[in-house]
């Protein structure tokens, strides 16, 4: 009998011990009780200004991606440029690899992990029937020295069966944001119907492989770029709504990788009207997005531009907790 009366106690102990629940303190719903995240947070609504915004020169009209490296912030053109440039904080070009064996059919994103550098030639919004999909990897060593030992990773989405071809900027088979963990690749699809992403992985391997579905998030806005800090468990995607409204998504505290079981935090950034593209950042804590140009006179008329965030007030209770 004293055996059962312990048994269940202990049992009792550990529900009592795991308390499911917000854990965030800045979230609207936080329960101070709660000892385990349940991905439940909701936030109030967060307009952030950037520190500053510097104009790029005009030869990064298209600039498409960002990675920080070797002290420099690595970006490129999305169309027929072969050139990665290397930026200093403020936008000037330092430094230009040529990638002269390669062909940039709609180069969309750049990241990297310890030893390589990735490019997404994947870009697929002008008829979604694109069957050439690849990512290029670039030994880092190499292509520091400018002289790119290149790899190609060649993918179709799991659940694409049609591929008839459709009207520019209507497909959900677009992608402009990736991110590298070891030995996959996860892709956050830019669907132009419905505003959401869906979250595909593939194994980091060169050859043909498929892209298979995780799960769907509701960004309600186009994702264009990522970056990931995988030791502090955090991606951080931007992109833009369908009338140009840029924004973040924080993607934090998940298990594993599954990147929605977290904390998912969406912000709006006070640049009206910018098509921003690629996101890089160091710490977690500050940010440097770029936009492409986006002319439409005599209305809109945004220059290429790399702007610097600072997300402190956000992410340092978490990244130093």
């Amino acid at each position: 009998m004293l055996k059962l009366i312990l048994f269940f106690l202990t049992i009792t102990s550990s529900a009592y011990a795991q308390i499911s629940g917000c854990t965030d303190p800045q979230a609207s719903n936080y329960n101070s009780t709660a000892t385990q995240n349940d991905g439940g947070c909701r936030y109030k609504a967060l307009n952030l200004k950037p520190q500053y915004s510097v104009r790029l020169s005009d030869t990064l009209k298209e600039t498409s991606g960002l990675i920080a490296f070797e002290n420099l912030l690595w970006t490129h053109n999305d169309d027929h440029d072969k050139t990665i440039y290397g930026l200093d904080s403020l936008g000037k070009i330092k430094r230009k690899i040529i990638l002269g064996d390669l062909t940039n059919n709609d180069w969309e994103e750049i990241t990297q992990d310890s030893k390589h550098i990735y490019i997404g030639d994947f870009g697929n919004n002008y008829t979604g029937n694109r069957t050439d999909l690849k990512i290029f990897k670039i030994d880092k060593k190499s292509f520091s020295e400018e002289k790119p030992q290149i790899e190609t990773i060649s993918f179709s989405y799991s659940d694409q069966t049609d591929f008839s071809p459709s009207k520019p900027n209507k497909t959900d088979f677009d992608c402009e944001a990736f991110i590298v963990s070891k030995d996959s690749i996860y892709l956050f699809s830019k669907q132009w119907k419905s505003s959401k992403t869906n979250i595909y992985v593939l194994p980091n391997q060169i050859g043909a492989h498929i892209a298979k579905l995780k799960s769907t998030l509701d960004t309600k806005g186009l994702v264009t770029g990522a970056t990931y800090l995988e030791d502090q468990k955090l991606v951080t995607l931007c992109g833009y709504t369908k009338v140009g409204k840029p924004f973040l998504y924080l993607l934090y505290d998940f298990k594993n990788h599954d990147f929605l079981s977290g904390y998912k935090r969406r912000i709006n950034l006070k640049l009206p009207f910018h098509q921003i593209e690629g996101i890089a950042t160091v710490d977690g804590l500050h940010y440097f997005l770029t936009n492409e140009a986006l002319v439409r006179k005599p209305i809109i008329n945004v220059l290429q531009q790399i702007h610097y965030f600072d997300l402190n007030a956000l992410l340092n209770l978490y990244l130093h907790k």
